[in-house]
């Protein structure tokens, strides 16, 4: 049986708080990303040791550490090199939170992705020899922002680079925003499914009216969660299923969504967070029968 989790800023920027909430509904799992204003990298010693106390009573776990790696321009070459370091600040944050799970990208997308992809693949040999020397597994999303956005160009990548540390993050509601994006399940979960060592939920429409696409509470959209989370348990899944809601009351702008992080990221966050988590339980419960 997977895990159930979220993202705590989807919650609040008050770490202790987004894990009241969490524990408030059982929750197993939590993932940072940005924590008390601060990116993961930037968290000091003495921010991980109050994570740390804060999470001890609970007996909950850190599933990952929802770090920005390679959200940056591919032909920056200073940006890559910040970024190679931001990884490795993330690994270690994650050993010291019981975690060798760090999420990371493929670049702001260009438009053009077939034509770089060569340039976007070689830039993963640093990435891949920093995994195999500080034990850790990055996990590829797919993101509509960045070059890599569905499960078709996440499953060809994957198999190209064909490297044991390099896995997936399966995020079906940033398939719904992808240009090209598939039915995100069955068809793109089974394109990634193999790869899959982490799982976003989060729900998507279109929005015929404004003439593009929002997140809105999870169960609302077009994603078929009730068949999603039947094949999970069905696969016998062991990772975590964490809540990246991106959802709100007022609608998060694309610049929010993009770079998520923040005071005003995550305000209005629980109330939204709240309704997504009854909702995925009410879910997983009718999933497992």
């Amino acid at each position: 049986m997977f895990k159930i989790g979220v993202i705590t800023d989807e919650i609040s920027q008050d770490f202790e708080r987004a894990v009241q909430v969490a524990s408030e509904y059982g929750l197993q799992t939590v993932e940072i990303r940005s924590t008390w204003e601060k990116p993961p990298h930037a968290l000091q010693p003495a921010d991980i040791a109050r994570i740390k106390a804060i999470l001890e009573p609970t007996g909950m776990t850190v599933s990952c550490i929802a770090s920005p790696f390679y959200k940056c321009k591919l032909d920056d070459e200073a940006a890559i090199k910040e970024h190679h370091e931001i990884l490795r600040r993330c690994i270690d944050l994650g050993h010291q939170l019981g975690t060798k799970l760090v999420r990371g990208f493929t670049f702001w997308d260009t438009g053009r992705t077939d034509d770089v992809w060569d340039i976007i693949l070689a830039n993963f040999q640093v990435p891949a020899d920093i995994v195999d020397e500080m034990d850790a597994i990055l996990a590829i999303e797919n993101e509509a922002a960045c070059s890599v956005g569905t499960g078709k160009q996440l499953d060809r990548m994957l198999t190209e680079i064909n490297h044991p540390r390099i896995r997936a993050v399966w995020d079906p509601g940033n398939e719904v925003f992808a240009q090209g994006g598939e039915r995100p399940y069955p068809d793109a979960y089974e394109r990634v499914k193999s790869h899959m060592v982490h799982f976003h939920l989060k729900d998507a429409i279109y929005d015929e009216e404004k003439g593009k696409t929002r997140c809105v509470a999870v169960g609302e959209g077009i994603i078929d969660y009730p068949g999603q989370l039947r094949a999970l348990l069905a696969s016998d899944y062991q990772g975590s299923v964490s809540l990246e809601t991106h959802w709100r009351p007022e609608h998060l702008t694309d610049e929010q969504i993009n770079r998520p992080g923040g005071a005003a990221f995550s305000a209005k966050g629980e109330y939204a967070s709240r309704v997504c988590i009854e909702s995925i339980l009410r879910m997983v419960r009718e999933a497992a029968g």
